[in-house]
């Protein structure tokens, strides 16, 4: 099988990927997500891969990110696998359309709102009770986020944000015992899971300094990430799972480029390999 893994340059999770594809027997090639070209009749310069993962979608235009979407979408209409599926990935970019679809499957996640001006957002935050956490609607590893439970820093983090005509993404801060759950799914099963402990404060992402731990999930666990998986379409997911107060689940985010630089050493288990095989069945 040749694949074409979409990405940005060669990073860790790329020569992971090529490491797994050539000990099983396939080609795999990088390819600059940016220098994909187009024609009519229907062709791409992608055309001459059996299938196609994406680990990475670089920022650019709206013109450009639409482009790349088309292309990913017209490569699925010519048999090709693509993996995770476009409309996974259009969906799971955007926290806000990733929540809509969670919370419309009823699965649990933190009251959220979001908005487009200061004024809505310092209403947002009086009636998520003054203590939420503020996110970039693109993003991901933590990067971006921010706690606020005071008034006046609300109002000034709004302000500046609608300066830059961001969009204001603001849940509830769910108060948890300082530990998450990191969860990666590849079809219709579990491939691994790790505890995640924040370093310090209430952050738990291995990429802010948080420290992993194996751990084995109960059945309902396990259901919760799949169900979440499946409602956005996800094929290859990482998805975070957060105890509540009473113990309960919050479902916080799926993501549809789901790293595993930690996850896997922590676990033991070639997540690679396992995509590049379930790639080729």
């Amino acid at each position: 099988m040749h694949i074409a893994i979409l990405s940005s340059g060669l990073g860790w999770h790329v020569r992971d990927l090529l490491r797994a594809a050539t000990a099983l027997g396939h080609v795999a090639e990088p390819v600059d997500f940016r220098r994909v070209s187009a024609s009519l009749p229907a062709k791409t310069s992608l055309a001459p891969y059996d299938a196609v993962i994406v680990r990475t979608m670089p920022a650019g235009s709206l013109e450009q990110v639409v482009f790349r979407m088309d292309v990913l979408q017209q490569l699925e209409a010519m048999g090709r696998r693509v993996l995770n599926p476009p409309r996974a990935l259009e969906i799971c970019i955007d926290k806000y359309l990733a929540s809509a679809r969670l919370e419309a499957a009823g699965l649990p996640t933190p009251a959220t709102i979001v908005c487009q001006d200061a004024e809505t957002a310092l209403d947002a935050f009086h009636a998520l009770g003054g203590d939420v956490v503020v996110k970039p609607l693109f993003g991901s590893e933590g990067r971006g986020m921010v706690r606020i439970s005071d008034v006046e820093i609300a109002w000034r983090t709004f302000r500046t944000l609608e300066r830059t005509q961001a969009v204001l993404y603001i849940q509830q801060f769910i108060r948890h015992p300082g530990w998450d759950l990191r969860v990666f799914a590849l079809g219709d099963r579990v491939l691994a899971a790790m505890r995640r402990h924040a370093k310090s404060g209430w952050r738990t992402n291995v990429a802010q300094g948080g420290r992993a731990e194996p751990v084995a999930l109960t059945g309902e666990e396990e259901q919760l990430a799949l169900s979440a998986a499946r409602a956005v379409g996800v094929v290859a997911a990482g998805i975070d799972l957060l105890p509540g107060p009473d113990g309960r689940y919050f479902v916080l985010e799926v993501n549809a480029v789901p790293g595993w630089r930690a996850l896997a050493p922590t676990t033991g288990v070639d997540i690679a390999a396992e995509m590049i095989r379930h790639l080729a069945t």
